[in-house]
């Protein structure tokens, strides 16, 4: 065995526990949500007790549903600003560019628990204060809070997809005397749907996931999934944790394949998305 192999089998064999370190928890809750025991550190035995909880307990229902439903409209309002901001971005290029890029990645690496002390006083504000009874509900505050880095996210995929893309189309559909609307309507949109549906499932991912902010600005009777499995930590976490979780986590890599699958077609790489992300 010479010097390079030994080093390959060396590299291969640190590969394998990194990953193993990386993913041995995954596989523990996965394995524990067939638990039928009361607790999950104690095992009782195989079942699918854990899994009809989610039909059966209330508490549990309600808190996936609120975080279904409040990733689902998240996305579709980080979608919409995402993909204006990036279409202006990629067909209206200046120095605003730079700036609006600088913005957009300062609310990328701001720390999750930053946006969550500013949002919650802000929301109160709105809510109680003005009396605009819209930013009292626990859905719309969600949203709001889950909204701000995913329309970040979709921008850069957006811009991405476009910068790529020759702007010839849209010139030529304005030569034919097509209004500005129509031109978005049957060309720019078309051409940018890709990245528009990866962004949108991207924002639906990071929006199941958000924790932080959701146990800020969340509100008594819209507790989403993750804040639920903070507050079960008190009384011991059950299987049925380990069973939404994984229910959750096969959610999420569905929504990850399709990004990739979506992203592979249309040509747009990691290069790019990461050139957008620093504005040029």
């Amino acid at each position: 065995m010479n010097r390079r192999s030994r080093s390959d089998v060396a590299l291969t064999a640190w590969s394998i526990v990194v990953f193993a370190f990386l993913f041995a928890p995954i596989v523990v809750i996965i394995v524990s949500s067939f638990n039928s025991g009361r607790l999950l550190v104690a095992w009782g035995g195989f079942g699918f007790d854990a899994f009809l909880s989610l039909v059966e307990k209330p508490a549990i229902r309600d808190a996936v549903w609120v975080s279904i439903q409040t990733g689902a409209i998240a996305a579709v309002v980080a979608t919409v600003l995402g993909t204006l901001a990036g279409i202006a971005m990629a067909r209206h290029p200046g120095k605003w560019v730079l700036w609006f890029a600088g913005l957009l990645l300062l609310v990328s690496v701001t720390p999750e628990i930053v946006d969550a002390v500013a949002l919650l006083p802000w929301l109160v504000f709105l809510g109680q204060d003005l009396g605009i009874g819209l930013f009292s509900d626990g859905v719309v505050r969600l949203v709001v809070g889950h909204s701000l880095f995913a329309t970040a996210v979709v921008s850069y995929i957006v811009r991405a997809r476009l910068v790529g893309l020759d702007a010839q189309l849209e010139e030529a559909s304005a030569d034919l005397y097509a209004k500005p609307f129509a031109t978005f309507r049957r060309v720019t949109l078309p051409l940018a749907m890709p990245a528009v549906l990866a962004g949108f499932l991207l924002a639906f991912t990071l929006s199941l996931d958000n924790t932080v902010i959701a146990a800020f600005v969340q509100v008594s009777g819209t507790t989403p999934w993750p804040v639920y499995v903070l507050s079960a930590l008190r009384s011991g976490l059950r299987p049925e944790i380990a069973a939404v979780s994984t229910i959750m986590l096969l959610l999420t890599l569905v929504a990850l394949a399709l990004v990739a699958l979506v992203l592979r077609r249309a040509g747009d790489s990691a290069t790019q998305i990461a050139r957008t992300m620093t504005g040029h």
